[in-house]
Parts: structure tokens; C-alpha cells; sequence
């Protein structure tokens, strides 16, 4: 019976140690995507600015 509740115990530890590390990966791409986010509407704002519509450019290329 020991060894069974043994296994167990390490299953669960397993899983918990898991869904830690996939948590805090998941913290860091969501800052990776802020950052990416921040650097595509700064290069927006640059277009715009230079006289580009981006909206008008996709329905052209549409």
C-alpha cells in the first residue's frame, strides 16, 4: 500500500511541478507578445506619420 500511495504522491508532484513551469512560461510570453505588440505599433505610428493607411494598403492587396 506504500508504494502505491508513493507512485501517487510523485504523480501529483509531477503534475504540480508541470502546471509551475508552464505558468511562469506562460508569464513570459505574455511579455515577449507585449513587447512585440508595443514594436509593431510604434512601426504603425512611423507609417502613419510618412503619409502611409495601412488599412487602404491591405484592401489593395486584398
Amino acid at each position: 500500500m506504500a508504494k502505491a500511495k508513493s507512485s501517487k504522491d510523485e504523480q501529483i508532484g509531477f503534475h504540480k511541478g508541470a502546471l509551475t513551469t508552464l505558468a511562469k512560461e506562460r508569464e513570459e510570453m505574455l511579455k515577449i507578445l507585449s513587447i512585440v505588440e508595443q514594436l509593431m505599433q510604434m512601426h504603425v505610428k512611423g507609417l502613419k506619420e510618412l503619409g502611409i493607411d495601412l488599412q487602404k494598403e491591405s484592401k489593395k492587396s486584398k
